[in-house]
């Protein structure tokens, strides 16, 4: 960041999800990213440098300096690596998002979009401490932050998530077939719902919220891209040269009372294809960490714990390991990228198989990025979202395919996945 920086800080902040609604609405910033970790909420407004990644182009904008494009080889986590270390300032945090196709071996269209914002808010523990290198705008952003009023979100109006049935499950039954074929292990089938009316996203994030305990929560706006949610994993974290990933697979559906809640978790806790596919997936997860961590450092801890996440439950287990001093954080990002509970196993085969199987994912399956001139990052997977581009709106869900896969089951739980959002979506007025 330039070195003229100004700060002021906030006390006695109010519910941060709405402060962060406030300041995404409040029409200062045409472009923005909001960010939950369950330390900190923030908010990265305005661009004063930008990176977007396309499949064959990079393109650069710094301050005080013409834009910059260039055609691009070898992997895409490099080439934002470069133009990133060309960038002209002292200091820098950056906030954005990366799609599925980042990971494709012939990708096609926009794959990143990232911006180093004129203006952060990060709030924790009631206090909001504010940088900016606008001294008026970060004046706005404190008085807007101290205001005592909370206006409450939009209703929503519920999203039928009970469409699209039969061809969903005849993909199903050709992953099905593909896997007893021998082609590959497993593979994530997903399947898009688009909402029928113009969708009001800041209120969409807010009723999201409160109906869901994420991992990770986001909102985001970027050059008109929209998108909101309520991540259920960590894709992948770098602090400390400690990285850290969160792998969920095994679903069950959730929040219909305590017994009800308590016999789909256990179904959940000894269902042998569940079981089976969670212990693959944190071994895929093992076997990435290891390529960049330290020998002997890669750990699992809290092994198939089951982890709630508003309308499901999940098997899940975090993998670490301590990053190599050769290796930095997009290291990390790249070979965890994208996430194996969203693509399959192996990587190749089953990326390869979502390509022909499904039309482009763009930033379903991808994450939502925040990463630091210090080598920090922390990433989460984006699922449970919905999506807004041009007027249309739409939500997506996938279900882990395996050998042992029925149709039936898979769609029942792309509905459950799905019914995370679907009753919170707030109509524009």
């Amino acid at each position: 960041m330039p070195e003229n920086r100004t700060e002021l800080v906030v006390e006695n902040a109010a519910d941060p999800l709405l402060l962060l609604a406030r300041l995404a609405g409040s029409g200062l910033f045409d472009d923005y990213v909001a960010y939950e970790r369950p330390d900190a909420w923030t908010f990265a407004g305005g661009t004063l440098g930008e990176v977007i990644l396309d499949s064959d182009t990079i393109r650069a904008q710094w301050p005080d300096a013409a834009a910059t494009t260039q055609p691009w080889t070898g992997r895409p986590a490099d080439a934002l690596r470069a133009a990133f270390a060309d960038a002209p300032l002292p200091a820098w945090n950056a906030y954005g998002w990366v799609a599925f196709e980042f990971a494709a071996a012939r990708p096609t269209g926009r794959l990143a979009h990232l911006i180093v914002p004129r203006t952060e808010v990060s709030i924790r523990s009631g206090r909001a401490h504010i940088t900016g290198i606008d001294p008026a705008e970060v004046e706005q952003v404190a008085k807007l932050l101290a205001k005592t009023d909370s206006p409450e979100p939009g209703e929503p109006t519920p999203v039928d998530v009970r469409t699209g049935d039969a061809p969903y499950k005849a993909r199903v039954a050709q992953a099905v077939a593909e896997i007893t074929a021998g082609d590959y292990q497993k593979v994530i089938v997903s399947r898009r719902l688009d909402i029928t009316f113009p969708v009001d996203v800041i209120s969409t994030y807010v009723q999201g919220r409160r109906a869901n305990t994420p991992a990770r929560s986001f909102l985001l706006d970027l050059a008109g891209f929209q998108a909101t949610g309520f991540s259920p994993e960590v894709l992948a974290s770098v602090e400390n040269n400690t990285v850290h990933t969160q792998p969920l697979a095994g679903t069950r559906s959730f929040g219909h009372g305590d017994e009800a809640d308590a016999a789909t978790r256990h179904e959940l806790e000894t269902d042998p294809k569940e079981i089976f596919e969670h212990a693959v997936s944190v071994r895929t997860s093992q076997d990435e960490l290891n390529a960049v961590c330290d020998p002997g450092s890669v750990r699992v801890t809290g092994f198939m714990t089951v982890k709630e996440r508003g309308s499901v439950q999940h098997l899940g287990s975090s993998v670490m390991g301590t990053l190599s001093e050769d290796r930095s954080a997009w290291d990390a990002l790249a070979v965890l990228f994208p996430g194996v509970t969203a693509s399959g196993i192996p990587k190749p085969e089953a990326i390869e198989a979502i390509a022909r199987l499904e039309e482009r994912r763009g930033l379903y399956a991808g994450a939502v990025v925040t990463l630091s001139h210090t080598g920090t990052l922390d990433s989460a997977l984006v699922l449970r979202a919905l999506y807004n581009q041009d007027g249309q709106a739409w939500l997506r869900a996938g279900a882990g395919i395996v050998s042992g896969s029925t149709p039936e089951r898979e769609y029942e739980e792309t509905c459950e996945k799905l019914s995370s959002i679907a009753p919170h979506v707030v109509p524009l007025a």
